[in-house]
């Protein structure tokens, strides 16, 4: 077996900048990888393709993106006559820790993990951009965790630049025990309050492109967050009860349904992540929710 870690991912600042004639959506946004992961182990001395994972919902067929990954992968290797391509035999285990549905891109980062993984078995025989196109027929957010780090995006997500070094946080990551659909969550966007917000896109531009450490706490948002509260009440709800527990601003990441909170001292987020399990707990919440404390450098705890 080879093992490799599949991280998630937060969304620092993402706004929505247009609908597009495919009814696809146009975005600018940073997003960093986190320590917070999946473990996938790989097979490749069998027959086939096979996904293997308990975590409750994951399919294990051709509706996995992992699969769907993996035989693109080979369907590739055929076209650029690599025999071995013909045998189609790797075994995928998944073991999760990345809750679905939770827009911290899970899927996709398993999905990219596959292609990264195989191309590494394959003496590294297509390069990291061939891999992103790759990963763009089969999802928005794989070709950024194929580049990994932190990086802009922009267009679906096809479109990425690497971002300047960011300033270390601990976070504070909270999943409510469910998920938001992606695709209800754009459908519900009003573009019309999307516009009115203030941001500059060159000026954001420029500060990524600094050499200097960004500071990110300063330009946490999310133009969807709107769209999922007003979609899905439970979200408002947690999203209040953090601020009530916290006395700190929470953000929703992706389209959620994971919120998170930035803290720059260990002891402050640390207890941030006692009070808020102990308050849930008093509570007799969703028992499926998750709490994290995890970072963008350092390891993580989990409840």
């Amino acid at each position: 077996m080879i093992k490799f870690c599949s991280p998630a991912k937060i969304n620092i600042f993402l706004y929505v900048t247009a609908k597009r004639d495919d009814g696809f959506h146009d975005l600018f946004t940073l997003m960093a990888e986190i320590k917070l992961c999946d473990h996938l182990e790989f097979d490749f001395n069998q027959k086939g393709i096979s996904v293997e994972c308990s975590y409750p919902g994951v399919p294990e067929d051709e509706s996995n993106l992992a699969f769907r990954a993996a035989g693109l992968f080979f369907d590739r290797l055929l076209f650029h006559g690599v025999n071995k391509g013909k045998d189609r035999g790797v075994g995928i285990k998944i073991k999760k820790r990345i809750p679905l549905g939770g827009g911290l891109g899970g899927g996709s980062s398993n999905a990219a993990c596959v292609l990264k993984a195989m191309n590494k078995w394959y003496d590294d025989f297509f390069s990291d951009s061939y891999l992103m196109e790759m990963g763009h027929e089969l999802g928005a957010d794989i070709p950024f965790f194929i580049q990994g780090g932190q990086a802009l995006a922009q267009g679906t997500g096809e479109k990425l630049e690497a971002c300047c070094p960011i300033l270390p946080y601990h976070i504070l990551l909270v999943y409510p025990g469910f998920s938001a659909s992606t695709a209800a969550v754009y459908k519900n966007v009003d573009l019309t309050l999307t516009k009115n917000r203030k941001f500059n896109n060159n000026d954001l531009l420029n500060i990524c492109r600094s050499d200097r450490a960004l500071n990110i706490k300063g330009y946490l948002h999310n133009d969807l967050e709107f769209a999922a509260c007003s979609l899905y009440p439970e979200l408002k709800s947690v999203k209040k009860k953090m601020t009530e527990f916290l006395h700190e601003k929470n953000f929703m990441t992706g389209s959620g349904s994971s919120f998170f909170v930035l803290y720059s001292d260990y002891a402050e987020a640390e207890y941030a992540f006692k009070s808020v399990s102990n308050q849930w707990k008093k509570l007799g919440m969703t028992p499926n929710r998750s709490i994290f404390l995890t970072s963008f450098a350092e390891g993580e705890k989990h409840l």
